[in-house]
């Protein structure tokens, strides 16, 4: 056995009961990879499936040449083979690589979450040594963190599949030397000479001119990479335990942080924790200067509730919670009558803001709220009367009502506020009316006069989240 083949071997011992995708493009990484797989899937002890998976971008003449050298590999092999054809739509301001990488990843989470349902596979790829010391170098032009210096890591957890690069530690000419000791073919991608691409001028002119220099430099550089990863994970068990120092949970305010206690960690740990909650969030991470912009927001008056924009992400402050969202969209034009001649009807909220789900029940309310959902509120049945409409709105003109909870009348936005709800959460909760009689705030009350008793006949409101 090849000290290659021992070295995937023993990086795969791991995964011995775990379906295996190998993420295969014909060249001559991914197809040593695809030989020493096959090599070790013939001993019947390995895995308990091998499939490869090729993704035929269309950005070269050749992609489908491609394909077909890469049906033809598998054929010989009999190894089991899908094909993606994915389009790339080319954006202004975005790399052509990262287009086409995330085009190949989500092509990849797709495969492993249609195919494999029962069992968690492993994605292998074939980075090696080279391409980590590209990766590291392309992160120190940009100026990054020790999470970009940390460049790839040989194994990382994702939703649908673990990925491994079980070639990361080894040299493209040890590589090289094994696809021509086994005779293999591979095919040549002709982009890769271009020298516009960052990641090729690197490849092409930068890297052999410091490998002349210094010989072991590609493996500095990995050995560097691995220091900033274990930096890294040290930084992520603080920003951790920051967090749930810093993480408010009740019902209402979920997934908000306390100002309060973000104001006790240096700027340093602040700005951890915050890229940290943004990682959770699988959002872009921010620069210094708008982290710097959200630390001074902290200290704005308390009866400011400033907003600050971070990637495609935003920070909304209300007094002492802070909170990350989405950019939201107006919602005050949604309005949808209810038919309570329907036995069920299902409505679609607004900007991923869930669905309702109406019954009539003619149960007794009490027998039924022993076995209601999270989220239901049973609502005493009003027959409405001639014209009157039933309706869901966001949209109110602040009424007095007199919530269950409370023993006097009030107006909607004082009662909204004494229930520490934050302004841009106010303008997103569904209100139900009998006509334009307010007769609860979906998830938060209903109105006393429409609190069921044991007789009545009732509308059961069931809210789930997308």
């Amino acid at each position: 056995m090849s000290k290659l083949v021992h070295h995937v071997q023993q990086l795969l011992a791991d995964y011995l009961d775990r379906p295996i995708i190998l993420a295969y493009s014909g060249g001559v990484d991914s197809q040593v990879l695809l030989d020493i797989l096959y090599q070790l899937n013939k001993q019947k002890t390995y895995f308990n499936r091998l499939e490869v998976c090729h993704v035929n971008h269309g950005l070269s003449k050749n992609a489908y040449q491609w394909q077909a050298f890469a049906v033809a590999q598998c054929k010989q092999r009999d190894l089991a083979l899908t094909v993606h054809q994915v389009e790339i739509n080319r954006k202004n301001q975005q790399s052509l690589e990262q287009l086409a990488r995330d085009a190949r990843y989500q092509a990849l989470n797709a495969h492993a979450q249609q195919v494999f349902v029962n069992k968690k596979p492993v994605v292998l790829t074939g980075h090696h040594q080279a391409d980590q010391a590209e990766t590291f170098l392309l992160a120190l032009k940009r100026g990054a963190g020790l999470k970009g210096l940390a460049a790839m890591p040989v194994c990382i957890k994702r939703e649908n599949y673990d990925l491994v690069r079980p070639l990361l530690d080894i040299s493209q000419q040890d590589i090289i030397d094994y696809a021509k000791q086994h005779n293999l073919a591979w095919v040549e991608d002709e982009s890769n000479q271009d020298i516009c691409f960052d990641r090729n001028f690197l490849r092409q002119q930068v890297i052999p001119l410091l490998t002349a220099r210094w010989p072991a430099i590609q493996k500095t550089i990995s050995r560097s990479s691995q220091h900033c990863q274990e930096a890294q994970s040290l930084l992520n068990d603080m920003a951790e335990i920051d967090l749930q120092t810093c993480l408010v949970n009740d019902e209402i305010n979920k997934n908000a942080l306390s100002v309060t206690k973000l104001k006790q960690l240096s700027i340093a740990r602040f700005n951890n924790l915050i890229r940290y909650f943004i990682a959770q969030h699988d959002a872009t991470m921010p620069t210094s200067e708008q982290l710097k912009q959200l630390y001074n927001q902290l200290h704005a008056g308390v009866d400011k509730a400033p907003e600050i924009k971070l990637a495609e992400v935003w920070f909304r402050r209300y007094r002492d919670l802070l909170f990350i969202t989405t950019a939201l969209l107006d919602v005050s034009s949604f309005s949808q009558t209810i038919c309570l001649n329907e036995k069920k009807q299902v409505i679609s909220l607004p900007d991923n803001l869930g669905t309702l789900v109406f019954e009539f029940e003619g149960r007794e309310p009490l027998e039924f709220l022993h076995n209601n959902e999270v989220g239901t509120q049973v609502i005493r049945l009003k027959a409405p009367q001639k014209g009157e409409q039933v309706e869901i709105r966001f949209t109110h003109q602040n009424p007095q009502c007199l919530p269950d909870y409370r023993q006097h009348h009030r107006s909607l936005k004082k009662v909204l506020q004494e229930l520490n709800i934050a302004p841009w959460q106010r303008k997103r909760i569904a209100f139900l009316f009998y006509d334009n009689e307010l007769v609860a705030a979906l998830g938060y009350f209903i109105c006393k006069p429409y609190l069921p008793s044991k007789a009545d006949e009732v509308l059961t409101i069931v809210q789930r989240q997308t």
